[in-house]
């Protein structure tokens, strides 16, 4: 009984994993098909001639490359700030001592109820009396640091022994100097999963970037390509060619990390 209740689990678990891999599949099929293919009815599951013509346009004739390096050099500035300032912020509300610690900590838990779209409007503004608007700046200021990541650090460090630090201060090593050398090292785990996820977040973003960039040469890859998909409706294969180039990187970047990701995510719901 208990082997059948087994095979019907990892069949079910198998044709779920399926059903959900499958537009992925498809999708990358219908990347090397040539134009028109996809739309024919029924339409086929793989390309029966592959061909690059529809990579070879995106990056020639519509400028894909210049979009993929807008977003590639924004994703990795947001992720080095954010790693730094929320580990700095996370390290501070857990181990340093000052007036209203927990209230502004408690104050920054808060805000996390609020949606995101409620500061969209007064941080636009902010941007454009500072003459940021239509820059990379704008995208990347907002994220430099998150409530998240600094909560996800703190609950972390909050694991680090006292006596550790105590007696660094005592050898007379400076705060900043035990931030770098002994609190920085302890945090890997946590701060690997957190630029995971940051990394990710900011590649993916499509709303804020649409808002603040009005520029097309300063547009990131997701608004570029939602902006083409207008613009050639009818081309399916085009389209998920430029989704397949998208994916790619980020799907790349979990596979490697993925066990880090995992790692983080479990050692820091134990010690959080």
């Amino acid at each position: 009984m208990r082997y059948v209740k087994v095979v019907i689990t990892n069949v079910a678990v198998a044709v779920l994993g399926f059903l959900v891999a499958a537009p992925l599949l498809w999708m990358v099929g219908a990347a090397f098909m040539p134009r028109g293919t996809a739309q024919t009815y029924p339409p086929p599951l793989w390309p029966t001639a592959p061909t690059l013509q529809n990579f070879r346009e995106l990056f020639s004739r519509l400028h894909l490359g210049r979009y993929l390096l807008n977003s590639l050099a924004i994703s990795l500035a947001i992720t080095s700030f954010a790693l730094l300032l929320n580990a700095m912020a996370g390290y501070a509300f857990a181990k340093l001592r000052f007036v209203g610690r927990e209230q502004v900590f408690r104050t920054l838990l808060a805000a996390l109820v609020m949606p995101l779209q409620v500061g969209m409007l007064p941080l636009f503004l902010m941007l454009k009396q500072l003459g940021l608007i239509n820059t990379y700046w704008a995208v990347i200021i907002p994220s430099m640091a998150t409530i998240y990541g600094i909560f996800m650090v703190r609950q972390y460090a909050l694991a680090i022994p006292d006596s550790l630090l105590d007696a660094a201060r005592l050898d007379g090593a400076s705060e900043w100097r035990l931030f770098f050398t002994i609190v920085l090292p302890l945090l890997r785990p946590v701060l690997a999963t957190l630029g995971i996820f940051t990394f990710l977040s900011a590649w993916n973003d499509f709303m804020w970037p649409l808002i603040v960039l009005t520029g097309s040469e300063n547009y990131t890859l997701p608004v570029a390509l939602a902006i083409l998909s207008t613009e050639h409706v009818q081309d399916a294969e085009l389209m998920m060619a430029g989704s397949l180039i998208t994916i790619l990187p980020v799907l790349c970047l979990f596979i490697l990390l993925q066990r880090q990701l995992i790692g983080g995510i479990m050692v820091g719901g134990v010690k959080g």
